[in-house]
């Protein structure tokens, strides 16, 4: 009775919401949801996932982007997709494996010598502090070649990728221990550590399984192979784990099926593997003492090297009491830790039951030495019953599970069922259950799996969305639906697809936690994050040669390459490299050469590196990727590439009708005219900058030096085309003053974006109304003809307020509800007549009209300003 009138309550509420939404719309909301089929739930999920633009979320959700090879960044509750993170796959429009630096890191993922340009993304791992998130680092793995990459979060870019050196096969990888000092990665298909044949009779004898212990340095964010070792485990198929934390601090927990070691055959008649290695009722779950077999491993006589790797032998981990098995669900696909690290929860994808471990009674055991025999490989095994809190019945095919921030509640996939479970893993109570679409994998929490889980909302990963979405061909998107789970019962939200690869694992962090920079320090390799041997600041642009061997150092700023001519023998081997010395955010710039398969993608402040050889005669352009300006197709040159063997005779040059010099004349002084105009304009934004100490604000402050940083290479160019003039050489003179320009329309640009910055800094603080004001002011069409502080297609609003007599404020909300009934007004007659434009209806209601109002009033408060 209670969850049907919580049932009702929730409709009830919402009805009544959507009413009065559309009630206040003056029935265009009604309108829209008739035409569109909506229902009065539809709108409240849309409200609630709704992200203004220029508003934030308030998690940032880390997808595997599967078979992609990538990282997949979206917002919630917005669920857009913000940023492919490329990881184990060249990606091209980041420039990623075709600039060298990029290359680099890519190559590091070679195996054996063997170029690896694809990856199978599976769990992405955030760095942890005292076991919660901290948004420095993001570790994933790729289990079609064990590798475990790290990625810097504050620049989302990756920088290492590591090689398993005796693993041939991983699953679960990318788990950080509670202060990041390690990062754990099991094995999956066992198989020989060395790199020789063995038989698959030998299986027993000779194929392995194992947890690699990857030391990592928190500070630098990079894994250190030399101080980190492999634990070798039976061949049992380890899958995923999890590191213990808060009472099980020091210990790491990973599942395992086949424990019966079966090794298929349908090729000579044996059932297949699905079959075997199923058969057993139980499987193992691992649990080892990390901490103390980092120690046992520095010592040279408890590790064996293979493949240059330090292995701790089975029998070393069970002679210093680290490594144990403890007998679990058959199947199972997953090993998770509660935030207080006292119970371990393991589902098995064939059984209904959650089976809870509970830490003390474990410890208990171990300390006890209470075993109920040994595996094969002589591991002690303790008794699965005595090591449980309890076994609780929650549906077909459970897999996953995530935290919330409500003592003792966990939500778990259920893979058969597609359901998500809510239930108590201390008490067992089962509390609710959702539907979702179609055959959920993974769940993602906010912060789900951390000691510090926030609620809120749960994430489901469905493998199949079958009718969700508008058809594509046959193969379909994935489907990640966001679930409320802040009431008493879940609420579905969201459908959002995702088209890129089989995300399997996601993680979310408060997007608070996270300080991304904007801009690079100039000349930045962003691959390690120290200064290039390539930077190249403005006037430092130079060829040159070394033999066959041709270095350019080149510079990107808008709108040009400099330089704009490569000329190079044909077999000559380039180097490019390349400065972007914007330092404006998102001023990114790409650059290519035509036909020679290399790309770099550079923000601010980065400097690239492509290299190529220059095997082909003829004429390359290369230019600008990124629409970065109004000249953007202007920023591009020309390589040449010349054959030493060859003599080449030059065309006859074209006959052209020249200007003659009166012309020149005119045309050199109304340029240099339209340059004093603008810096005039130049002069009063430096002006306005520098009465309000822009100084204070360090991103205004940036802004303002990359316009300095414009503005300071006019005299140079000043001094050039006065040079010309005294020569007579005019047409000289005027591509030089347009020069100076382009090089004040950009300090404009980036002068004006700074002064808009600065005025919300000093300008007094907006109530809400104001603020509601200015969104609908910007979205509801007003700003198509009008600009705060300027005459546009319409007149400037300030002092609007003032314009109509002691009743303005009542004359602006008439004119705003209904322009038509002010037309034949003198005042509105004369600004028809100036602007040849009739103030449209955008049909907003009252209390829109009312917000502008007080827009316009914190507008004139600050009129000085505008």
């Amino acid at each position: 009775m209670s969850k049907t009138f919580n049932k009702l309550s929730s409709l009830v509420l919402g009805t009544t919401l959507a009413a009065t939404v559309a009630s206040a719309g003056g029935g265009e909301l009604e309108k829209v949801m008739k035409a569109r089929g909506l229902t009065e739930t539809d709108v409240i999920h849309a409200a609630k996932t709704y992200i203004p633009t220029g508003g934030r979320n308030e998690f940032i959700v880390f997808s595997s982007g599967g078979q992609s090879g990538q990282v997949i960044v979206y917002g919630v509750p917005g669920m857009r997709i913000l940023k492919y993170i490329a990881v184990f796959t060249p990606e091209p429009w980041q420039g990623y494996g075709f600039d060298q630096e990029s290359l680099k890191v890519l190559r590091q993922g070679n195996i054996r010598g063997k170029e690896i340009n694809w990856g199978d993304t599976h769990h992405p791992g955030l760095s942890e502090t005292n076991g919660k998130y901290d948004g420095r680092w993001l570790a994933i793995n790729d289990k079609a070649n064990p590798r475990v990459a790290i990625i810097d979060l504050h620049d989302f870019e990756t920088k290492q990728i590591v090689v398993n050196p005796v693993f041939k096969s991983e699953h679960g990888g990318a788990f950080f221990t509670p202060n990041s000092e390690y990062i754990l990665e099991a094995c999956q298909y066992a198989a020989p550590y060395d790199n020789n044949y063995h038989p698959i009779e030998d299986y027993k004898e000779t194929y392995r399984g194992g947890v690699t212990v990857w030391k990592f340095d928190h500070k630098k964010g990079r894994i250190k192979p030399k101080e980190s070792f492999t634990i070798e485990m039976p061949p049992y198929m380890q899958d995923l784990s999890d590191a213990g934390k808060g009472a099980s601090y020091g210990w790491g927990f990973t599942n395992s099926f086949n424990s019966e070691m079966y090794t298929g055959g349908i090729e000579v008649g044996n059932p297949p593997n699905e079959a075997g290695m199923s058969r057993n009722d139980t499987d193992f779950m691992h649990v080892y003492n990390w901490q103390k077999l980092a120690k046992i491993a520095k010592n040279k006589k408890n590790v064996k090297i293979i493949n240059g790797h330090r292995v701790i032998p089975i029998s070393v981990a069970v002679a210093n009491n680290a490594l144990f098995l403890i007998p679990e669900p058959k199947s199972p696909h997953g090993v998770d830790v509660s935030p207080s690290g006292e119970y371990i929860t393991v589902c098995g994808k064939l059984d209904t039951h959650a089976s809870v471990f509970k830490w003390s009674k474990i410890k208990k055991l171990i300390k006890n030495k209470k075993y109920i025999g040994k595996d094969p490989y002589g591991i002690p095994i303790l008794d699965m019953k005595a090591s449980l809190h309890r076994q609780v019945e929650l549906g077909l095919g459970p897999l996953h599970n995530q935290y919330s921030n409500v003592e003792g509640e966990i939500y778990t996939s259920l893979y058969v069922d597609s359901q998500v479970v809510k239930w108590n893993y201390i008490t067992g109570k089962v509390i609710d259950k959702i539907n979702v679409h179609y055959n959920i994998g993974h769940l993602c929490g906010m912060e789900g799996k951390s000691a510090d889980p926030q609620g809120k909302y749960i994430i489901a990963l469905n493998k199949l969305t079958i009718d969700r979405f508008d058809p594509v061909g046959p193969l379909h998107p994935q489907n990640h639906q966001l679930i409320d789970i802040s009431g008493k019962t879940m609420d579905l939200l969201v459908d959002m697809p995702l088209p890129l690869g089989e995300p399997h694992q996601a993680v979310a962090i408060r997007a608070s936690k996270l300080h991304p920079a904007q801009r690079y320090k100039m000349g930045t390799d962003t691959r390690t994050d120290k200064i290039s041997i390539g930077k190249t600041l403005a006037g430092q642009e130079k060829i040159v040669r070394k033999g066959n061997k041709v270095f350019v150092y080149g510079t990107l700023v808008r709108s040009h390459i400099n330089p704009e001519r490569i000329t190079v023998n044909k077999g000559d081997e380039v180097t490019i490299y390349m400065t972007n010395l914007e330092r404006a955010e998102d001023e990114t710039h790409g650059f290519t050469v035509d036909d020679y398969n290399v790309h770099a993608s550079l923000e601010p402040g980065e400097t690239s590196t492509i290299k190529f050889k220059a095997d082909r005669e003829g004429v390359f352009p290369y230019y600008c990727t990124e629409f970065c300006s109004a000249l953007h197709l202007e920023m591009m040159g020309y390589m040449m590439v010349k054959d030493p063997n060859k003599k080449y005779v030059s065309a006859q040059k074209l006959k052209m009708k020249t200007m003659s010099k009166a012309e020149l004349k005119a045309e050199y002084d109304k340029t240099v005219a339209v340059n004093a105009a603008t810096d005039a304009v130049i002069q009063s934004v430096v002006a306005f900058l520098k009465a309000n100490h822009f100084d204070k604000y360090k991103d205004v402050a940036a802004l303002v030096t990359d316009a300095f940083d414009q503005y300071g290479q006019i005299p140079a160019q000043k001094k050039l085309a006065n040079a010309a003039v005294k020569k007579g050489n005019y047409e000289k003179a005027i591509l030089f003053e347009n020069m100076i320009w382009q090089l004040m329309v950009k300090t404009a640009d980036v002068g004006i974006r700074a002064k808009d910055q600065l005025v919300r800094k000093v300008a007094t603080k907006q109530s809400a109304a104001a603020a509601a004001g200015e969104r609908t002011f910007g979205e509801g069409g007003c700003s198509g003809c009008h600009v705060i502080g300027k005459v546009s297609s319409g007149p400037d609003l300030t002092g609007v307020l003032e314009r109509h007599g002691s009743d303005s404020e009542k004359w602006v909300k008439e004119f705003v509800l209904n322009p038509k009934s002010k037309y034949k007004d003198p005042y509105v007659k004369s600004m028809i007549d100036y602007f040849n434009l009739k103030m449209p209806n955008q049909h907003m209601n009252k209390a829109e009209v009312k917000d502008i109002i007080e827009y316009l009033k914190w507008v004139d408060k600050n009129a000085n300003l505008f």
